[in-house]
């Protein structure tokens, strides 16, 4: 969780380092973008601060305390990262935009994470479950209890889906050409977002039947720094960090209406992206 917490504040201070950088050189020449568009896709590793979790039904009503979670990283290889059917399956992020000018951006995106309750560790829990079936019936004040298969499953694995606007600010650090060298352009990027929560929630819960459909869950806020390296003013790769906070008061559990389930955490991504630069055939670009 510290860890987690050291990720956002240096996000926080990596921006306001850049936008004090941006404020004391606004001259620096621009790599041309004004009204063009612009595509990336990519991959993430995603971290959690622990969470406290509702869960609650007709017969049953308690809250988990100090949930431990972690993303789930696929193992690297050609299938499925770069495979057509089946790129979707890593932690992965997609984004278009728009570049209003050269140094501002508004753009919509996908931040597909995973998110998955370790199984097995020992959480305290209060509440109570009654008329389940199972053995865990009873009232519980703040019992330490072990998150076994049997008992709940909680994974948000297909995945913890997270659509958002940004609004971006672009500038050009250095050029290579500048040295006669090829048009090659190291670039900052920086901004913030909101927007959804669209989880696929995986879960298993008192014996009842596994669920896992998509659901409008809460809502995301978010702030990132970048780096970009652009080729020839249309090709770039961009690595981000990025942070937030994550609020879901309305998660499906089971295939029974009134099961629900909230929790909010804060969250840190580290993103690599590749990415494309490009005008609308017939419309108009900038320089």
């Amino acid at each position: 969780m510290q860890g987690n917490i050291h990720s956002l504040k240096l996000i926080t201070v990596l921006i306001a380092l850049s936008w004090t950088a941006i404020a004391q050189d606004s001259n620096v020449s621009m790599v041309p973008r004004s009204k063009k568009f612009f595509a990336y896709w990519g991959w993430n590793r995603a971290a959690y601060t622990n969470s406290e979790v509702r869960f609650h039904g007709n017969n049953y009503d308690f809250t988990i305390y100090k949930m431990v979670a972690h993303d789930r990283q696929t193992p690297l290889a050609l299938d499925p990262y770069l495979a057509p059917g089946s790129v979707t399956i890593p932690q992965t992020n997609c984004r278009i935009g728009y570049y209003l000018n050269d140094h501002w951006s508004i753009s919509v995106g996908l931040d597909h994470m995973k998110y998955v309750m370790d199984q097995d560790q020992i959480a305290n829990m209060t509440g109570y479950i009654q008329n389940s079936n199972t053995p865990y019936d009873g009232v519980y004040s703040n019992t330490p209890m072990k998150m076994t298969e049997d008992f709940l499953k909680f994974e948000h694995t297909d995945g913890l889906n997270y659509i958002n606007f940004e609004l971006r600010r672009h500038d050009m650090l250095f050029n290579l050409k500048e040295l006669r060298l090829p048009n090659i352009s190291f670039n900052l990027t920086e901004g913030f977002g909101a927007g959804v929560l669209l989880p696929k929630t995986n879960t298993t819960l008192l014996g009842f039947n596994r669920y896992d459909e998509f659901h409008l869950a809460g809502y995301g806020l978010g702030a990132f720094v970048g780096m970009n390296i652009t080729f020839f003013d249309h090709f770039f790769i961009q690595s981000e960090l990025k942070g937030g906070f994550i609020n879901m008061p309305d998660i499906r559990t089971t295939e029974f209406s009134a099961d629900r389930a909230s929790q909010h955490f804060f969250f840190s991504q580290v993103n690599f992206l590749f990415g494309a630069n490009f005008s609308i055939p017939g419309g108009k670009s900038g320089k």
